[in-house]
C-alpha cells in the first residue's frame, strides 16, 4: 500500500452542473433503454469543466514545516577541542551537529468560510509550522486545531479573523452508489493541477490496512502522490471524500485509489469547530470477531457476514443495552454491517447522545436491541507524566489507563499499567525500543498501577533495570543495563 507523504495540492469545490444534457435516441436496433448516441453538438459539449471552474477556489496547498537535526558521520571537525586547537570558529552552527527544515506539501479543502481547512493528518504530522496557499494566490499561516491519526485526518484555521473564505460542501458518502462519475482533482507529481475522472469502483472497502477505521471510498480516477489530502467529487460538486492512499506497485496511479468517507470527515471536523483537542466518538465496550466460514456453517448462517461479540466490558453500553458474549450483529440502524471494520465505522459516526438500534441474531433468533450512544469514560486521571532522570524509561511520556485512553489507542488490551502516549526521539526510551502504546506493568519487581508509581520506581538510579511491559497482547520483560 503506496501512502503519500511529500505531495502537492488538488483544486476543487462546489457547484452543480451547468449543462443539461438534450434528448437522445436510441441505437438503431437497439432495446429501449438500451445504448443511446449524442443527438446534438450541445450533448457531445458536455464537460465537467463548471464543476471544476466554480470548485477550484476552495482548494489549498498545504505546506508543513519541520525542523529536524541533520546527522553527520564522525569527523575531526566535529571536535571542540580540535577546532579550538587550530583557531577554527566555535558554537552552535560550526562543526556539531547542524539543524535542517524537513518540508512536505500537500492539498486541503476549505469547509468553512472562517477558513477552516480539511486534510491529512500525514500531510502534517510532526510539523513545526503550517502554511496556506489557496487558488487565487494569497497565503496565510495555519493553525493545528485536531489532529486524528485513527482517521488520518487533520483540521487547520487559517490566521486571518478578517477574510472570508470560498468554502466546498461535503455530501454524504451514503448517497454513493458502485458507478457514479466522481472526480479526482489534484496537482500528481508537482506537474500542476490535473483533473482525472473515474467511476466509485467500491463502497465500504474495509481490509486496506491504512487507518484504524477501515472503511474507504475506492475509485479508478487516477490518483497519484500530489493528490493526497485532496477532495475526491461527485458529479454535483460535492465532496465526498478525502484522498489519502493508493495501491500501487510502481508508486504511480494503477486504477485503485482510496478516499476517507464525507461522513466520516463530518464527526472530525465538527470535533474540532466544537473545541476539541481530541474526536469524542460512542464507545461500544465490546469486542469483535469476524465471521468466518467455518464459524458460518458451525452457526447455521447462510453466509459468512457480520460480526460476533467475543467480550464485552463491566459497566459498558454493549453491556448496557443487553447485548452477549455469542451474539452476531448483522446491522446498525437499518444498515447491513459485513465485519468488525465496518461496523465499526458505522458506530463511529454515530452522533453522541441517545441510542442506536443493532439488530443482532442471539441462539437463532433475531432481535434488536437499543445501544447507548456515550463517549468512553475516563474513570482514572490521566496524570501525564514525562520521565526524566537516569533510567531507560528516560524521555516517555506515560499516562495511567483508562476506557478512554485505552479507546483512544486501540491497540491496547490490559487492565493494569500506565500507557506510553509518546517516545522522543534520541532519549534512553527510545534505545530501549520502548513505543507509543506499550504498558508498562512492572519495574525492578515493583507493580506499577498509575504514573506516580512509574515515578517513584525509576527515581534512584540502578545498574540492571528488570522491565514488564505488555504489547499487543503479549507480556515481554527485558533486562537493560543502567
Amino acid at each position: 500500500m503506496k501512502r503519500f507523504v511529500l505531495i502537492t495540492a488538488a483544486l476543487l469545490a462546489t457547484a452543480p452542473l451547468a449543462a443539461q444534457p438534450a434528448p437522445t435516441v436510441p441505437v438503431p436496433g437497439a432495446a429501449a433503454g438500451g445504448p443511446r448516441v449524442p443527438t446534438s453538438r450541445a450533448e457531445i459539449g458536455l464537460s465537467f469543466g463548471p464543476v471544476v471552474a466554480r470548485t477550484a477556489p476552495a482548494i489549498v496547498n498545504v505546506y508543513a514545516m519541520r525542523a529536524v537535526q541533520a546527522r553527520r558521520g564522525p569527523s575531526l571537525l566535529e571536535d571542540p577541542f580540535f577546532r579550538r586547537f587550530f583557531g577554527m570558529p566555535q558554537g552552535p552552527g560550526f562543526g556539531g551537529p547542524s539543524e535542517r527544515v524537513q518540508r512536505s506539501l500537500g492539498s486541503g479543502v476549505i469547509v468553512d468560510p472562517s477558513g477552516i481547512v480539511v486534510t491529512n493528518n500525514h500531510v502534517i504530522e510532526g510539523a513545526d509550522e503550517v502554511r496556506i496557499s489557496l487558488a487565487d494566490k494569497r497565503e496565510f499561516d495555519a493553525d493545528i486545531l485536531l489532529r486524528d491519526p485513527r482517521t488520518d485526518l487533520a483540521i487547520l484555521k487559517l490566521r486571518d479573523g478578517k477574510a472570508s473564505f470560498p468554502a466546498a460542501q461535503l455530501g454524504s458518502s451514503d448517497d454513493l452508489q458502485v458507478g457514479d462519475i466522481v472526480l479526482a482533482i489534484g496537482n500528481p507529481f508537482g506537474v500542476g493541477q490535473t483533473v482525472t475522472q473515474g467511476i466509485v469502483s467500491a463502497l465500504a472497502r474495509t481490509q486496506v490496512g491504512i487507518t484504524d477505521y477501515q472503511f474507504f471510498i475506492q475509485t479508478d480516477a487516477a490518483i497519484n502522490p500530489g493528490n493526497s489530502g485532496g477532495a475526491l467529487v461527485d458529479g454535483a460538486g460535492r465532496v465526498i471524500g478525502i484522498n489519502t492512499a493508493i495501491f500501487s506497485r510502481s508508486g504511480g496511479s494503477q486504477g485503485i485509489g482510496f478516499a476517507i468517507p464525507a461522513d466520516m470527515v463530518r464527526v472530525v471536523l465538527e470535533s474540532a469547530l466544537g473545541g476539541g483537542k481530541s474526536v469524542r466518538r460512542p464507545w461500544l465496550g465490546a469486542s469483535l470477531q469476524a465471521v468466518t466460514a467455518d464459524i458460518a456453517e458451525g452457526l447455521d448462517l447462510p453466509r459468512p457476514v457480520g460480526s460476533l461479540v467475543q467480550s464485552i466490558r463491566p459497566d459498558s453500553p454493549a453491556e448496557k443495552g443487553g447485548l452477549r458474549v455469542g451474539d452476531l450483529i448483522t446491522s446498525i440502524a437499518g444498515q447491513e454491517v459485513d465485519d468488525p471494520d465496518a461496523f465499526g465505522y458505522r458506530f463511529a459516526t454515530r452522533p453522541l447522545g441517545g441510542a442506536v438500534e443493532v439488530a443482532v441474531v442471539r441462539q437463532g433468533k433475531a432481535m434488536t436491541l437499543s445501544i447507548p450512544l456515550q463517549p468512553a469514560p475516563e474513570t482514572t486521571p490521566r496524570e501525564e507524566v514525562t520521565l526524566s532522570g537516569r533510567s531507560p524509561l528516560t524521555g516517555a511520556t506515560v499516562v495511567n489507563l483508562s476506557p478512554a485512553v485505552v479507546e483512544e489507542m486501540r491497540t491496547i488490551e490490559a487492565d493494569k499499567g500506565v500507557v506510553v502516549t509518546a517516545v522522543a526521539e534520541n532519549t534512553p526510551a527510545e534505545r530501549t525500543s520502548l513505543r507509543a502504546g506499550d504498558v508498562i506493568l512492572e519495574v525492578n519487581g515493583v507493580a506499577v498501577e498509575t504514573t506516580a508509581d512509574l515515578v517513584r520506581a525509576t527515581a534512584k538510579p540502578a545498574r540492571m533495570w528488570r522491565i514488564t511491559v505488555q504489547r499487543g497482547g503479549r507480556t515481554l520483560t527485558a533486562m537493560v543495563p543502567g
